[in-house]
């Protein structure tokens, strides 16, 4: 089993230790429980803290830090991935048009560019509501977003500066093989290559076409 814990950075001091001793002894105890249940679980944890810094001034726990921390994975801030936007918006609109009921089948053009300008403070989060709300207004199968949803702040395509597209790929490329390498080149399931990098399989999928990886050379790795 596999458990995703987000911002892990926000757990306060008695969870902490509860967290640590199932991750050193693999046993937690049900609270009316008469004994220890034994657990086999993968724990992948997010945060967007600097646990270093925390564990420094005392508010996280070191050697929690150090538990967790076995295979660390920095994702870059969504206004430096420019290149995974239109993928992640059209992971979000098939999401929530199919819970919606809806068939949206493009967007406007004008979307399409404001989507692309803003810098997204709130990163994926904010993306995901954004479209989530153009999905449920939608009266037609052209998606179309309000300018002001994006943070009352109009995008200046100009002032939007895109980090080197090569060094971006070649940073995506190397997680992305490291992940198929540990998952030995699967990409779904619970111990895929997607569930390690909190991403669905979907997505990663259409990464690792773009970006002419080979994931079957990682089966015998």
């Amino acid at each position: 089993m596999t458990l995703f814990l987000d911002e892990v950075g926000e757990l306060p001091a008695d969870t902490q230790i509860m967290l640590l001793r199932v991750l050193q002894e693999r046993e937690f105890e049900r609270v009316g429980g008469s004994g220890p249940v034994r657990v086999n679980v993968r724990v992948i944890a997010a945060t967007n803290r600097n646990l270093e810094a925390a564990v420094a001034n005392g508010m996280f726990r070191a050697d929690l830090f150090y538990r967790l921390n076995l295979f660390p994975l920095e994702v870059p801030a969504l206004r430096e991935r420019g290149a995974d936007i239109p993928l992640l918006v059209e992971y979000f609109v098939h999401r929530f048009s199919h819970r919606a009921g809806k068939k949206i089948r493009a967007l406007s053009k004008q979307t399409a560019a404001l989507l692309q300008a803003y810098d997204w403070p709130g990163n994926i989060r904010e993306l995901q509501n954004v479209i989530e709300r153009a999905v449920i207004i939608a009266d037609s199968d052209t998606l179309a977003i309000d300018e002001r949803w994006l943070g009352g702040r109009p995008p200046a395509a100009s002032s939007v500066v895109s980090p080197p597209a090569a060094t971006l790929a070649t940073h995506e490329k190397q997680v992305i093989e490291a992940a198929l390498r540990d998952s030995k080149g699967r990409v779904s399931g619970p111990f895929g290559a997607a569930a390690r990098l909190g991403v669905p399989s979907s997505t990663l999928e259409s990464k690792i076409k773009a970006l002419k990886i080979d994931k079957r050379r990682f089966k015998s790795a």
